[in-house]
């Protein structure tokens, strides 16, 4: 028990003492210890009243002067609310420091609840949205922005990439929305201004088409001229050795114009790729014979076919997908290696992979590998003639047919790509058993 109970409870005590020592001289104990303790009451009860009072008025009245436990209730009350008040003014304090950092910020933040309704939101998404402060709090996000781009992001539920769309305010402004997820169920929504960027962007696959285009003519004139002065046999047999490099090297910068013009093509192409029926299984056959028929290729090329499946899309686009994961897995195994080749169909979709007991990939290469012109080992890759290009192709050509690349390997283990196509491209479901 704290003193100043201990004190007040003595108090009583003592004031119901004396009180029943004079009412026994009185003649009437119990009159005058009811009179003394009610009297008691009544002073507790003024007290109360002031304090209360007091309570009620306490930014205008000084706090009342009380001794004993009542001092001690007053007392507490005002530490209670001193440290309220600083806490009042530390949180005054940090929400203007909050509001000057987001007026700063040359992004847009706009809070959302669980709902998607706007809470709060800075200048800057004022501005790149088109937002009116008090008319659209409360509003759901996705009534004021009815890009369908932005309504996919948002039905997906997929938050780790922003999606880009156009400006309704001006079409030649492009905005970059990202969905991040805080405190319990509440959201932020990013905004920036990211029409520079896609500018430079277009500059650029502008510039790598064109200088494509253009630099395939003069390297056919080229490679026909090296390879007019190959085939003459007046020619000094000392140049022979550097006219077979010449041709080498000519060969090598076409593969990667091609690989160029086919780069930018896909890049061009708006939405998704068409839906041509494509023979997953003949397409196969034809790319294992042709892999045979290379002068090196490794021991064991195995092809399972475990669907009749057919896939709906670009025929173009997907044998440019196959082809080039089956060239990697040649490329990159030894004459005693094994590839194995595989299609098949599940309740998610159409399956293919390609796997190979070649050198394998180092774990910290793997984010990067469908990057152009990206290289493992840049010295590996000139000695087999590989351009860098061929997954960045595979990338942009699965992304035209709603599908995904899944890359495993191991450094010195062999490598493993499976592209996974979307039931809706998978054009009938019949199961085969099959190995060609």
């Amino acid at each position: 028990m704290s003193p100043a109970w201990s004190f007040a409870l003595a108090r009583l005590v003592g004031a119901f003492a004396i009180a029943a020592l004079v009412g026994y001289f009185l003649g009437e104990v119990q009159l005058t210890v009811i009179v003394v303790l009610a009297g008691y009451l009544a002073l507790n009860f003024a007290r109360l009243y002031r304090l209360e009072r007091w309570l009620r008025r306490r930014r205008t009245e000084e706090p009342p002067d009380f001794r004993g436990i009542w001092g001690d209730v007053v007392a507490l009350v005002m530490r209670i609310y001193r440290r309220k008040q600083f806490h009042k003014r530390r949180i005054v304090q940090l929400f203007r420091e909050f509001r000057r950092m987001t007026t700063a910020m040359p992004d847009g933040v706009v809070v959302m609840s669980a709902e998607r309704e706007i809470q709060w939101f800075n200048r800057n998404a004022a501005r790149l949205l088109s937002l009116r402060r008090k008319v659209d709090y409360r509003q759901r996000i996705d009534n004021l922005l009815r890009q369908p781009e932005f309504s996919r992001y948002l039905s997906d539920g997929d938050y780790s990439q922003a999606v880009v769309i156009r400006s309704a305010a001006n079409s030649d402004q492009h905005l970059s929305l990202q969905v991040v997820a805080y405190g319990a169920g509440q959201q932020l929504l990013l905004v920036r201004d990211v029409t520079r960027q896609i500018r430079l962007e277009a500059m650029r696959k502008d510039f790598v088409a064109n200088a494509s285009h253009e630099l395939r003519s003069p390297l056919t004139v080229i490679a026909g001229y090296v390879d007019a002065l190959a085939d003459d046999r007046s020619i000094d047999p000392a140049w022979r050795a550097p006219l077979e490099e010449m041709h080498r090297q000519a060969e090598r910068m076409r593969a990667v114009v091609d690989a160029l013009i086919e780069l930018s093509r896909l890049e061009a192409s708006s939405g998704e790729a068409g839906n041509e029926l494509i023979d997953v299984a003949g397409m196969l056959t034809l790319l294992r014979r042709e892999v045979l028929a290379l002068d090196r290729h490794p021991r064991e090329v195995e092809l399972a076919l475990e669907s009749a499946s057919k896939l709906l899309g670009s025929e173009q686009e997907v044998h440019s997908i196959f082809s080039n994961l089956i060239s990697n897995a040649v490329k990159y195994t030894a004459p005693d290696g094994r590839v194995d080749i595989r299609w098949w169909t599940d309740g998610a979709g159409g399956h293919f992979s390609v796997r190979d007991t070649g050198v394998g990939i180092a774990r910290e290469h793997l984010p990067r590998l469908t990057e152009r012109f990206y290289r493992v080992d840049p010295g590996r890759a000139r000695a087999t003639g590989g351009s860098g290009l061929g997954l960045a192709i595979v990338k942009h050509a699965l992304q035209r047919h709603g599908a995904t690349l899944e890359i495993e390997s191991e450094e010195g283990e062999g490598s493993r790509f499976t592209c996974h196509f979307p039931l809706r491209r998978v054009a009938a479901r019949t199961a085969l058993a099959a190995n060609d």
